[in-house]
This record gives C-alpha cells, structure tokens and sequence, in this order.
C-alpha cells in the first residue's frame, strides 16, 4: 500500500488535494498540518501535527512515506522579500534536502504557469526565468530549480505550474486582491484586456496534485501546466465579475508598454501612502499570455478539468462576501 504524505494540509491546495486523495482506494494517507482542528472534518487518515521550522519534527516527517505531496505555500504579489525567503523558501528548501535523504521516492510540488511567462511557459518542461520586480516568484523558480537538480532515477519531482487560484477555501488570489481595486474605478483594461487568465478551481487542482502523487512510470524530473477547461481573457472574467457583482469595469485602456512603468511608479509612491498600491508589476506580469495548456498533463497524468472559470469565481465570491470584511493584503500566509 503506497503512504502518501500531504504538507500544507490546512491550505488551500492542501484541502483540496486531501479532498481528491480521500475518495482513492489503495492508499494511506497522512496529513501534515500545523493545526488538525481545521483538517477537512471527513478526514480519518494520520495526522502529523508540527512546524516544519522545528528540526525534530522535520526529521521524521517523511518517515515509512512513499510520497510527498508538498503543498505549504506563503504568497506575496508585491515586496516581502525577506518574508519569502523566512517563510517559504529557507524551510522548503530544507524540507527538500530532508526528502533527499530521506526513503520516500517521489516529490509533488506546487509551481505558477508564471513562472517562465510570456517567453516560454507554453512548454512546462522550460526552465523559470528570475523577475527582478517579483521576489517571491524569483524563490519559487529557485525551488524548481533545486528539484531538477536532485531528480534522478530514485528521486522523481512531479512539478505543477498551476493556474490563477479561485474557489472554496481561498486564501491569496487574484479575486481578492483585484475585486477591491476595481470598486476605486482607477483599474484600467491591460492591452485591452485581450490576454489570458487561467483561471483554475481548487477542486481541479486537487485531482491534478492527486495524479500526481499516484502516478507510476515517470522518472526524473517532469513538469506540467495545470489550468481549467477553458482559459478565458482577462476582459470575458472582469466583465463577468462586473455584471454578476454590480462592479465597476475599467473605464480606459492602455498598453503594455504603458503599464509597466505605471505599476513601477505606484510601487516607487509606496512608502509615502498608508494603502498598498493600486498596482504592481507582479500583477502586470501575470496579465501577460503563457500560453499553458493541459495537453500534457493529460497525456502523461490523466487529468482532466472539470470546473468552469465561472463556477471557481462564483463559489469564491460567496466566500469572500462573508470573509473579506476590508481589502486583502498582496502577501499573506496559506498554510
């Protein structure tokens, strides 16, 4: 019987990859959270309660595990580099290195179709290219990085280059952090808001993290882009978020290559308002085209969307309503 060990189980990947492994026979799973009593109340797997900060408890996380599905993740769109490195990459890299050493054969880990955007995130195998602007997505390109490096014929890193994250149990998304900017009425069209979100609903992400972990057959390092059914334009999802929610839609357009420098500017006036700015380049980026597709993680894994954009945002939204009482933050920890 394959154990499968779940890290971040009370985030939102975590829950939903829990919820998907949960209906699979054959397995054990083991769930690793920092605080059980928010674990998915159906669950009735192990619990390994613990912060990976904690030496001891890191060294016999991974214990009789096969494999790890590795969904801790800390967000930020805007700054916080010293944050990052504190909280997610100095303890996932250490996690890694444990893994190394460690019996279990197989890595799951979480990654952004961002990460090589636009230049080559079409090919999930390409290898992620460091933004200056983005210190949080630079550490997450550092951890593929190191994935890469260990993967051999033992060790096999199944890596997810997931899409623009929405649905039940949100935490930090694009939903909470744009809604409150459009409702200022100063958010403009981005290059008339022609390219692509990917949207994806956490109930997808969790059966594409599931096959991963169950896969069998793959070795080395392999990587895909993880996105829904279908990927709709920035303009068809804030029209929709407009019309559904009585917001207000950008009242003007401008290119490209005026946004940039304008998200520049708004991170430049930073220190000197008592708000966030309106809009950074992090954004701007994730505005780009990556031109992801799910052909090959259904050729080699099997997975197959289910969830319309529509139906992620929906379900968010209701959640937001009753949990957002003031605007989101651009950096907030998951799990």
């Amino acid at each position: 019987m394959k154990t499968i060990l779940v890290t971040g189980a009370n985030g939102f990947v975590g829950e939903h990859t829990l919820q998907y492994l949960m209906k699979q026979p054959g397995i054990k799973l083991v769930a690793a959270c920092r605080d059980k009593t928010r674990l998915h109340p159906a669950f009735e797997g192990e619990v390994r309660q613990g912060d990976i900060r904690d030496e001891a408890y890191l060294q016999q996380l991974f214990d009789g595990v096969d494999v790890v599905v590795n969904a801790i993740a800390w967000t930020s769109l805007w700054g916080n580099s010293q944050t990052s490195d504190e909280l997610f990459l100095r303890p996932q890299l250490k996690m890694i290195k444990t893994f190394q050493n460690s019996s279990a054969q197989q890595w799951v880990n979480i990654s952004s179709t961002s990460a090589a955007a636009p230049e080559a995130s079409a090919d999930a195998m390409s290898e992620g290219i460091p933004r200056a602007f983005w210190p949080h997505l630079n550490n997450v390109i550092t951890i593929e990085n190191t994935l890469r490096e260990l993967a051999d014929e033992q060790k096999t890193v199944i890596n997810m280059r997931l899409g623009l994250f929405a649905g039940e149990n949100y935490a930090l998304g694009l939903l909470p952090v744009l809604v409150p900017r459009m409702k200022t009425h100063l958010v403009p069209w981005v290059a008339g808001g022609k390219t692509e979100m990917p949207i994806i609903d956490g109930r997808d992400i969790g059966q594409a993290m599931g096959l991963g972990a169950l896969k069998e057959g793959l070795s080395g390092y392999q990587s895909f882009n993880v996105v829904g059914p279908e990927v709709p334009a920035v303009r068809e999802v804030i029209e929709y978020i407009a019309n559904q929610y009585a917001l207000p839609k950008p009242h003007f357009s401008v290119p490209f290559a005026v946004a940039w420098p304008f998200a520049w500017l708004m991170e430049k006036l930073d220190p000197l308002v008592p708000w966030e700015p309106l809009i950074v380049r992090s954004i701007i980026h994730l505005l780009q085209n990556t031109g992801a597709t799910n052909e090959r993680a259904t050729r080699l894994l099997g997975y197959r969307p289910e969830y319309h954009w529509q139906q992620a945002i929906a379900v968010q939204m209701r959640e937001m309503q009753t949990r957002q009482k003031r605007p989101m933050k651009m950096a907030r920890p998951i799990a």
